[in-house]
């Protein structure tokens, strides 16, 4: 009938990237948050497909084919596709489902995470550059973390098929790790693969500096990556009483670490949107941080302290600040979990992924009061 509204379907979305329970870091905990999202399942039918698992060189590139060829059996059950992307090697794994999807008359959104992203695409040469082209471009989305990243990826590859998805949170369960600031005022909390990009081995330097004018300082360093060596390098300075070395931690762990902080540090030289400043400002957490990626469109002067990346003295005055202005840690706590539940708590991220799958898939949402 006229003016009649298309009728719902219930749409089949397989969510691909690195595995869920085998693999570390942000872009895992994304996938979880959709598959298990109440809101997205509603109106569809979610599986994630891992595509990666981390491991060795010879493990991953056995299971990334492993995985490619299991993928082909499923490849018909699905209507759409939800590619999860990093640099280097997934840019090109990941080309293969999507053409592969392509083939089979489906729709394929990219996801793209990558912190280092847009240095790995500069950096190829004109094959390279001519893959990644297409793959964008044979995508019926592409989603990016920020505005920024939007604009820089547009300046390199012209489409309108780019749209923003800020990461999201569940802000509510990240609630528990609140602290009081006073008790925990010289305590510092950092998460991540541990390594050069990620600025451990500043903030180690910084710390060095810092626990000079003030003793208190401590740092709890929780992460994957390069463990031997930043523990070998805390040992040399004699830095085993300020700075604690866990190793990755996630769940309930990382929730009592995170409470037992008044700051969140991050002194990274790339990223994209990290999921670790998020939860930190969900718990309430001051942020300590770099001017990369997403972070100055999320951390200002109201809610942390940003430095440029390298900057090891500006660093330790960072350190120095937030172990000794309460009144600032007070009100960077209070503006953090504002922050982090009116912008980026999951259910939010999820409403606008949603719209996002059905303009994909042609979808459109029944009114309410329909059948």
């Amino acid at each position: 009938m006229k003016g009649m509204q298309k009728r719902k379907e219930v749409k089949r979305v397989l969510v691909i990237g690195p595995s869920e329970t085998r693999s570390c870091g942000g872009m895992a905990q994304v996938i979880r948050g959709i598959r298990e999202s109440a809101y997205l399942s509603k109106e569809f039918k979610l599986d994630s497909f891992p595509s990666y698992i981390d491991g060795s060189l010879p493990v991953r590139l056995l299971y990334s084919a492993y995985a490619y060829i299991h993928f082909l059996f499923r490849v018909n059950n699905y209507d759409l596709f939800h590619i999860h992307v990093a640099e280097r090697g997934s840019t090109f794994r990941k080309n293969l489902y999507l053409k592969t999807a392509k083939r089979a008359g489906k729709k394929v959104i990219i996801h793209i995470h990558g912190a280092e992203y847009l240095a790995f695409y500069d950096g190829l040469g004109r094959w390279g550059k001519r893959v990644v082209y297409h793959f964008f471009h044979q995508a019926d989305r592409v989603l990016v973390l920020s505005k920024i990243w939007k604009k820089e990826l547009e300046a390199r590859i012209p489409m309108e098929s780019y749209k923003i998805l800020h990461n999201g949170i569940d802000t509510a369960c990240f609630a528990s790790a609140a602290s009081s600031v006073e008790e925990y005022q010289h305590s510092f909390f950092m998460l991540g693969r541990l390594g050069k990009r990620k600025g451990v081995y500043d903030l180690i330097d910084a710390v060095e500096l810092a626990v000079q004018v003030n003793p208190k300082i401590k740092l709890c360093l929780a992460g994957d990556g390069e463990i031997g060596k930043v523990r070998e390098l805390i040992a040399q300075k004699g830095l085993g009483k300020h700075i604690a070395l866990t190793g990755w931690i996630s769940g309930e762990e990382k929730l009592r670490r995170l409470k037992h902080a008044a700051t969140l540090v991050l002194p990274s030289y790339d990223e994209g949107l990290p999921i670790a400043i998020l939860e930190g400002m969900a718990a309430g957490k001051a942020i300590l941080s770099t001017t990369v990626g997403a972070i100055p469109e999320v951390v200002g002067r109201e809610n942390g302290i940003l430095v440029t990346p390298g900057d090891i003295p500006a660093l330790t005055e960072g350190l120095l600040r937030c172990s000794s202005d309460t009144a600032m840690l007070k009100q960077m706590s209070k503006k953090n979990r504002e922050k982090a539940r009116g912008y980026f708590d999951i259910r939010q991220m999820h409403e606008q992924l949603a719209e996002y799958y059905r303009e994909a898939a042609g979808v459109f949402p029944v009114k309410k009061g329909e059948n």
